[in-house]
């Protein structure tokens, strides 16, 4: 499937499922921690654009296969503007007014043209200089946690000792966030990722952030330095509709997608290497499928455990469905990137696949992620560096019994205990 959905003129009644096919819950079970729901095999074969029951409101859609997941991700009839983020995954728990207030639109809920705005401001930021000048920073922040995870007790967990603060570090100086402030901001993306967590709860922890960023905004308007924060309010100076509220939601996305995604590709790469048949040997002796290795990883094992929402902004088809305007339509990453029509066999972690790199992890379209370089730089420094300091790293635990983040927006290892040596 290539260009846009084709268009129709009749409308469907967003409350009346289709003949046949009631609406069904997103599918979130997992028989296995690195595979996605069963389910999706099926709906891809059989039902790959199929009514989905939300939480909240009348149904909508989930499309599983890669092209049409593809092809919607570029297809500006499909708005990212929506009252709640996660509202496929539970019932909306903040008013749109409350969202309002707490956060304005950013890079993942704006269409064009203020999307195109926002985008042009973080772009001019994320340049080829400041990405080389941390290249080297990068380095230096892995081998003193390497030090670390060398030096700690075994087994030791390459979450805590290595994963997260990595990406962490490097996504504070790069914001200009005081890393001093980290168990702060880390504490609030898990909050705000969580999906067990009630009303107050949620608001507290949304203005917690905005509070935390804002007054951040402040010092560095007072004492700007050579980070992202201060090179936005640089460009406020010559674009006065870019709010102090705009930087910080701005500055909140980019701090929790900066460390919280990378951080989990980081675990989950280490285990499916160290896993059983052990691949991580053979990557070792071939340093050169470090890149194949990141590509796969994300591939196979994408964060975005539940998809991207969209809304029908008018009406089209996809894969011969209907689409009502006003809909919402889930977009489902983790499906298309297991789709067989575009991967063989894809159910297999293949380190030597030519085309892994194709993946929709970072999405496609206008809201291709901007960070994919820097994560991309991240993931390879902390992989080839750990394959050459620790040769004989192994699993210290089984690895289908290694907890996850099922109740997370972005899925990943809650810890992952290591030996270093044998």
């Amino acid at each position: 499937m290539s260009g846009h959905p084709t268009q129709t003129s009749v409308p469907r009644d967003p409350q009346r499922p289709e003949p046949g096919h009631a609406p069904r819950p997103l599918p979130v079970g997992r028989t296995t921690p690195l595979d996605p729901p069963a389910e999706f095999q099926l709906l891809r074969a059989e039902l790959p654009v199929a009514p989905l029951a939300f939480p909240d409101g009348p149904a909508g859609w989930l499309v599983t296969r890669y092209e049409d997941v593809r092809a919607a991700l570029a297809d500006p009839r499909l708005s990212s503007r929506r009252p709640h983020l996660n509202s496929h995954i539970r019932a909306s728990l903040i008013t749109p007014a409350e969202m309002a207030v707490l956060r304005p639109s950013d890079l993942l809920t704006s269409d064009p043209p203020e999307h195109t705005r926002l985008r042009r401001l973080v772009t001019g930021q994320f340049t080829a200089r400041r990405m080389n000048q941390l290249t080297g920073r990068i380095q230096a922040i892995v081998d003193e946690h390497l030090d670390a995870l060398a030096a700690a007790p075994q087994p030791a967990d390459l979450m805590r000792a290595v994963a997260l603060p990595v990406p962490s570090l490097v996504i504070s100086e790069l914001l200009g966030v005081p890393f001093a402030d980290r168990d702060q901001y880390q504490r609030l993306t898990a909050e705000l990722l969580s999906l067990d967590r009630s009303r107050e709860q949620l608001l507290a922890s949304k203005a917690e952030m905005k509070t935390y960023l804002v007054q951040l905004i402040g010092l560095r308007r007072a004492d700007p330095a050579d980070d992202l924060i201060s090179g936005l309010l640089k460009a406020q100076q010559s674009d006065p509709s870019l709010s102090d509220e705009e930087i910080a939601a701005l500055a909140q996305l980019i701090l929790i997608a900066g460390h919280e995604t990378t951080a989990n590709v980081i675990g989950l790469a280490a285990l499916l290497l160290l896993r059983p048949p052990r691949l991580w040997d053979q990557v070792r002796r071939r340093p050169e499928l470090v890149d194949n290795v990141i590509e796969e990883t994300l591939r196979f094992a994408t964060v975005l455990q539940f998809g991207l929402l969209r809304v029908a902004r008018e009406p089209l088809t996809i894969a011969g469905q209907s689409i009502a305007a006003g809909e919402r339509v889930v977009l489902h990453l983790p499906a298309a990137n297991r789709d067989s029509a575009r991967f063989t066999d894809p159910d297999r972690f293949d380190v030597h696949r030519t085309d892994a790199g194709r993946h929709l992890s970072f999405g496609h379209g206008p809201h291709h992620c901007l960070g994919d370089q820097l994560a991309r730089i991240e993931l390879r420094t902390v992989l080839t560096s750990m394959l050459h300091r620790f040769p004989d790293l192994r699993l210290a635990a089984d690895p289908d019994t290694i907890p996850t983040h099922r109740q997370r927006v972005v899925y990943g290892l809650a810890e992952l205990p290591v030996h270093t040596a044998a």
